[in-house]
């Protein structure tokens, strides 16, 4: 199993503040030393990641106190400048509000050939919210993001000078990448989902499949992954084609571990503290969504209000409900390998975890965490998926 370092460079000193984190959130409120800090620590715990044999993941989102990354490619530019081994994953590119496709496959060829091929792109749909910073038609994104998701992948891919397009949403006298990427023909491909419609998607294209901390949604779209992949492909899908997201706490007392999960989980609490009028853009999902929602009473977030046996949890849910839920994977060396084996094996296994930190954790917490998962837990990890009859 691969292992991905994962932190969505937060600005928690602005999470308490009686304003809404995303949007409309004052950038006034972003005390300019205090930000300065956090993304130098950042880079420190890339570095680290990159000295214990972890790889690195980065995400980007815009204009809300929950990530201040707001490019997956500039900031992997920066920590290839500072790496030597680690993979670096985009997850992702969200191309649905990106209105010029070229430029992301020149900054996606750049980076890989910067990294001397150590890139892994994910190009995704981002989040609903962020259409409205984009000025986006909600009612033609989804076409949108496949016909730019096609574009990046065609013109990265053509090697013998420029290829014109001509489509319903971007037209191309030119697409002519140089520097090319440094994988050939492109970095390996990801996409992230919480649908089974993709999860087949994904599987016909030979992508890495992503499941991002909703444990139901990974037992629904894995089964449905294998099936696909293995009718397109003529053969079983490899263990690291399917990826589980968790939130990950690690200590030397459960204790500990326990208090810095409640930190991390501090993040999800502030990520979903969105404006009611930015959840749901009008027009952009189906109207048999739309009904499920209205007459549930829910909005459209993925995260589950309920454990297993249906209790309601509480608001917000405590870490030890969350680690019942596989959301949070936290304890001890032992127990957090203990948590995430049980996880594995109910799924039928995977071979790519993503391992987010942060929250209102500290950067002394966060890299004692690393290193505890590092080398107590990542090489179970690895002795684990070896024994799978699919691994790579």
């Amino acid at each position: 199993m691969q292992s991905w370092y994962f932190s969505e460079q937060s600005y928690p000193a602005a999470w308490d503040e009686p304003v809404p984190p995303k949007v409309t959130s004052p950038s006034g409120l972003v005390d300019p030393e205090t930000a300065h800090r956090l993304l130098q620590e950042y880079i420190v715990e890339c570095k680290l990641c990159d000295e214990l044999g972890l790889n690195i993941m980065a995400n980007e989102h815009h204009a809300t106190y929950t990530c201040m990354n707001i490019s997956c490619m500039m900031t992997l530019a920066v920590i290839a400048s500072h790496t030597k081994r680690a993979r670096l994953l985009a997850l992702g590119v969200p191309i649905m509000s990106r209105t010029d496709p070229y430029r992301v496959a020149e900054e996606v060829a750049y980076v890989d050939m910067l990294s001397r091929g150590r890139l892994e792109l994910g190009l995704i749909k981002g989040t609903a919210f962020e259409l409205y910073m984009s000025n986006a038609n909600p009612v033609t994104a989804g076409d949108r993001y496949w016909e730019a998701h096609d574009l990046i992948v065609a013109a990265l891919t053509k090697k013998d000078g420029p290829i014109s397009y001509e489509g319903n949403s971007f037209n191309y006298r030119y697409l002519n990448v140089i520097p090319p990427c440094y994988q050939q023909p492109i970095p390996p491909m990801w996409l992230t989902t919480l649908s089974t419609n993709t999860a087949r998607e994904a599987a016909r294209r030979g992508y890495v499949l992503a499941i991002t901390a909703v444990a139901r949604a990974a037992r629904a779209s894995y089964p449905i992954y294998r099936e696909e992949y293995l009718r397109v492909h003529g053969r079983p899908a490899p263990l690291d084609r399917l990826c589980y997201l968790a939130y990950v706490s690690v200590a030397r007392d459960e204790k500990t571990a326990i208090e810095r999960g409640r930190k991390i989980l501090r993040f999800v609490e502030t990520s979903e503290r969105i404006e009611p009028r930015f959840i749901n853009p009008p027009g952009q999902l189906p109207h048999a969504d739309n009904a499920r929602f209205l007459k549930t009473g829910t909005t459209t977030t993925h995260r589950t209000r309920t454990l297993p046996d249906g209790t309601p949890m509480s608001n917000p849910p405590t870490p030890q409900e969350q680690i019942i839920n596989n959301v949070l994977f936290a304890g001890t060396p032992d127990q957090v390998y203990n948590q995430i084996k049980d996880f594995y094996d109910s799924v039928g296994g995977f071979g790519q975890l993503l391992v987010q930190l942060g929250g209102t954790m500290t950067h002394e917490e966060i890299c004692d965490s690393l290193r505890l998962y590092a080398t107590e837990v990542q090489p179970r990890l690895e002795a684990l998926t070896k024994s799978h009859p699919m691994a790579a």
